[in-house]
């Protein structure tokens, strides 16, 4: 759409007149591309329930990344073509349109700030950096991308050819910003105070399962009335003192129940750590529920679960809430050491009364081998080990949940082994 906006406003035939036409007209179309990159990943990023259900937080967050370091690296061209050709135009320095464009166009001021805002944002978007990075901190930073839109619009409105000359592009950009601008206030904000106040959802109990895991049990108003489904998550925001404005991604570990609702957490160094110290009667902001990690994808009657460390709990929460038959549900948990085991007693409780198939595999990583066995199953393959625990593996769903590493080998080993990749049901909840 934009670069038809482009070419209705000759934006073609400038490329083919002076030198300095030419990069300013490939300055327009860069930066048009930019702007509306800029709205999409905004978009993508909105919680709109339908979208999100059909891909998939971490699907989302990828295209979202990638949508995001496409429009910075096109916003840097506009900047520099743009640059470039009023400078061959008006005949002068780089540095003295650089200081003309900043002084006397409209908006540009706050164009420039808003350039720094995004450049923070997608500096802190590299793997690198957000390796280093806390949770809470880089999402802090990220929320300056809604700053570096706003600020962008005044430059677009008064100095944007498009903008100024056709009354088309005038309703197209104005229909796109109210678009993700109302997608955002009302996904990522109203819906949520909406969630909250309603439910009013309190703690109740804080339980330890291990030296660094804990359980946080939570009450509230009407809980059957939330749509939320085994499996899924919710941002969390604790109201316990300062800090409490840095939500982070927690699974429900129990089944949803009326009236009651539960996390399990491990303490990574960050938020997670403040769970263990939360006291009955805290009030608790909510948003959500997020994730496709459900029960409304499956295929067949059968499920395998295979979980990593604290990637069991919406394992448990499925296998307490989805139908099967005795005989038709197997559980592979994953885990460091036997201490590092948690809910050994609810699974093996569920496997005495549901009839699950419950294997632990515990100990050490296999070392310079991207396994997801344990040392001790070194001397077999992954999809060898994955075929014997569970011989009719192609005829269940499979779900899948842990640390993205672990991840990539079992869903390799699950596709190494004959299922189809439709019944193979994952999603990552890494930022």
């Amino acid at each position: 759409m934009v670069v038809a906006l482009w070419l209705s406003g000759r934006g073609l035939q400038s490329l083919a007149a002076t030198p300095a036409d030419l990069l300013m007209s490939l300055g327009r179309v860069t930066g048009l591309v930019a702007a509306d990159l800029l709205l999409i990943q905004v978009f993508l990023m909105a919680r709109v329930p339908w979208i999100e259900r059909s891909y998939g937080q971490d699907e989302l967050a990828r295209r979202h990344r990638l949508v995001g370091f496409w429009s910075f690296n096109l916003m840097l061209a506009h900047i520099v073509l743009i640059t470039l050709g009023y400078t061959l135009a008006d005949h002068s320095d780089v540095v003295h349109e650089t200081w003309k464009f900043v002084t006397s166009y409209g908006g540009m001021l706050l164009a420039v700030a808003g350039t720094a805002a995004l450049t923070v944002v997608t500096v802190t978007s590299v793997r690198a950096a957000r390796r280093v990075l806390r949770y809470e901190s880089w999402h802090l930073l990220h929320l300056y991308a809604y700053v570096g839109v706003g600020l962008s619009i005044p430059h677009e409105i008064w100095t944007g050819t498009d903008f100024i000359t056709s009354p088309l592009a005038r309703v197209y950009w104005w229909a796109s910003y109210l678009v993700a601008a109302g997608a955002a206030l009302v996904f990522r904000v109203g819906i949520p105070v909406w969630r909250t106040l309603r439910h009013g959802i309190t703690v109740t109990s804080v339980v330890r399962e291990s030296n660094d895991v804990v359980t946080v049990h939570m009450g509230g108003r009407g809980l059957h009335r939330l749509p939320v489904q085994a499996g899924q998550f919710f941002i969390w925001r604790f109201l316990d003192g300062p800090g409490w404005s840095r939500g982070n991604p927690y699974s429900l570990s129990g089944a949803p129940r009326p009236g009651r609702v539960q996390i399990t957490a491990k303490d990574l160094g960050d938020g997670s750590g403040r769970l263990a110290h939360l006291r009955p009667g805290t009030k608790v902001l909510i948003e959500g529920p997020y994730g496709r990690l459900t029960g409304e994808h499956r295929v067949g009657d059968k499920v395998a679960m295979l979980a990593c460390g604290i990637g069991i709990t919406p394992m448990r929460a499925l296998l307490e809430d989805l139908p099967y038959k005795r005989g038709d549900a197997t559980l592979i948990y994953r885990a460091r050491s036997e201490p590092d085991v948690i809910f050994r007693n609810e699974l093996d409780e569920l496997g005495r009364t549901r009839g699950i198939t419950v294997h632990y595999l515990t100990g050490p990583r296999i070392p310079g081998r991207g396994s997801w066995l344990p040392h001790s199953h070194a001397r077999w393959r992954d999809n060898d080990v994955l075929r014997r625990l569970v011989p009719d593996l192609t005829s269940r769903d499979v779900f899948v949940c842990g640390p993205d590493a672990w991840m990539e080998a079992v869903s390799k080993a699950a596709l190494d082994a004959g299922l189809p990749a439709g019944q193979l049901h994952q999603e990552r909840f890494t930022w």
